[in-house]
């Protein structure tokens, strides 16, 4: 196990001598738990079952303190470089599996309670002393510290140091005491003493705090959306719902919708349209709030429709979504969209209705160019269209973002090195990875999968290792269904170079069926691609 340190351990029978290592620590903390695990509890007296709990308490509490010490150490050393990612949230989000969210809470939480570096290579008293002293001690847990963090995030920049150092303390002792989400109470009228008037808070304490955010979609496919407004954002918005959310104005749910305000004027048409909107404000029996959701959708039609994102042929300006053929005939499943959110297909037929549609095609020809060869390097707007149908996203194993935030990668080999710009050779990867893609350690290799289930898609390695390409089926999770034991191609064999571009050779059929009529859906959209 390693060598054994001179300060044995007590415990209430016998003495333990623990290991020096720090790897042998961990691992023995590892090996205890599967061993706890495996007792007989259930042979275990009432009061030592107490005692457990109460143990493993006060350990993970304490591992907590010694989690974010690693997490900075990891950090100062640049030890996530070694992975092949290119920040630190990065690889507790990705390569630990801990998702953006939790990594964006443990780095919050290191920060406050662990020893800083500083430009001097000294170490500098954690920011939270008293915190990272009752962490260390078992009594007081991360999710503690998450929440105090979250309080002194909304003290006024002008706030004196022994203020803010006294705030930290009371929490702290409240900490050792209740649980996170008691803290908030506390906290409220802490920051009630501090700034009771408003006066410390200035222009920059209110640019800090502001921000929206839209949760995950829940099983109705519907999200919550939180936020704090600027008082200037809050009067713009007033403003412009005043008019989009008003009474009878943009319902849905009306046979004769009146999409915008009229113009109080004092014509016929001016006349017609009071009218309208008077007969309209008694069939609208929306609540204020589903007016003002009702608002924000027109205004994003609006936006689309004027092309308010800039240039038309980027994906990222454009509403761009990809469904199974299937799902798309018997109108069931949902769709998915370049910003990787899911659509029932039933507001996908109302989408379509509305918009110019572009057609993804899996298993038949198109009339669009998708092989340039070395005619030129950037992907066009059909090849891009096409990559979306297969990859959904960043293309690295791991990697969360959505197929928006993506750039075309030269996959088999990069266009400097004679790559070809061809629909078969590109595969899509974020900004970040795209650019880790080199010959240095930590940085990446590509190629395309040429047989197995993953035939056709984007596999990655880190640069000078032996193993097999990887897929990721983060933005796809039927290719981890579609995987079963003793398939006959063995995975990560790579497709030559001069193999002949097909659309069907990069298009994986999950649900390969033979060609039947085309349903009343189908045949809708493809009148939709005529007219347009």
């Amino acid at each position: 196990m390693g060598p054994l340190t001179d300060s044995p351990v007590r415990l209430r029978d016998s003495t333990v001598r623990l290991p020096d290592s720090p790897v042998q620590l961990a691992r023995l903390i590892d090996a205890a738990t599967v061993k706890l695990a495996e007792a007989p509890l259930g042979l275990v007296a009432d009061g030592e079952v107490g005692e457990i709990a109460e143990v493993l308490e006060t350990a993970r509490r304490r591992t907590d303190g010694v989690c974010a010490s690693v997490l900075m150490e990891v950090s100062d050393r640049e030890l996530f470089r070694a992975s092949g990612h290119t920040t630190l949230k990065r690889y507790y989000a990705q390569e630990l599996r801990l998702g953006a969210a939790e990594a964006k809470r443990r780095l919050a939480v290191a920060e406050a309670i662990t020893p800083a570096m500083a430009m001097t290579g000294q170490k500098l008293p954690p920011k939270r002393e008293p915190l990272a002293a009752a962490v260390a001690s078992g009594v007081v847990s991360a999710d503690h510290v998450y929440e105090v963090e979250l309080i002194m995030a909304k003290v006024p920049r002008a706030a004196s140091v022994e203020d803010v150092d006294t705030a930290v303390a009371i929490l702290t002792e409240a900490a050792r005491e209740m649980a996170p989400a008691e803290l908030r109470p506390i906290g409220q009228r802490l920051l009630a003493h501090l700034d009771p008037d408003g006066e410390l808070s200035d222009d920059t304490d209110r640019r800090r705090q502001r921000g929206i955010t839209i949760g995950r979609q829940d099983n109705r496919l519907l999200s919550t959306l939180t936020g704090v407004l600027t008082p200037a954002l809050r009067a713009k918005i007033e403003v412009v719902w005043n008019a989009w959310a008003a009474p009878g104005v943009n319902n849905p749910d009306d046979e004769q919708p009146i999409a915008f305000p009229p113009e109080r004027t004092g014509d016929t048409g001016g006349e017609e349209q009071r009218e309208a909107l008077a007969e309209a404000i008694t069939r609208d029996t929306r609540s204020a709030a589903q007016r003002n959701h009702d608002a924000l959708d027109a205004m994003c039609d609006w936006i689309l429709g004027h092309q308010g994102l800039g240039r038309p042929n980027r994906i990222p300006a454009q509403l761009v979504i990809t469904i199974d053929e299937h799902d798309l005939a018997r109108r069931a499943g949902v769709a998915v969209t370049s910003t990787g959110t899911m659509v029932p297909v039933a507001e996908l037929i109302e989408l379509a209705a509305d918009t110019v549609p572009w057609l993804e095609v899996f298993r038949h020809a198109t009339s669009q160019v998708l092989d340039f060869a070395r005619g030129r390097r950037l992907a066009t707007m059909a090849q891009r269209l096409a990559m979306f149908g297969q990859d959904l996203g960043c293309t690295r194993p791991g990697c969360t973002e959505p197929f928006c935030r993506t750039q075309a990668h030269h996959a088999v080999q990069d266009f400097a090195a004679g790559g070809q710009t061809n629909l078969a050779d590109l595969g899509s990867a974020c900004g970040r990875d795209n650019r880790n893609v080199g010959s240095k350690p930590g940085q990446w290799e590509t190629a395309i999968i040429a047989t197995g289930p993953d035939a056709g898609r984007t596999g990655w390695r880190l640069t000078g290792s032996a193993g097999p390409y990887r897929t990721n089926p983060v933005h796809d999770p039927r290719t981890l269904l579609d995987r079963h034991p003793g398939d006959p191609d063995p995975p990560g064999q790579l497709a030559s170079p001069d193999e002949p571009t097909d659309l069907r050779r990069i298009r994986r059929d999950l649900n390969s069926v033979p060609e039947s009529r085309p349903s009343p859906v189908e045949r809708a959209l493809e009148r939709l691609l005529l007219a347009a």
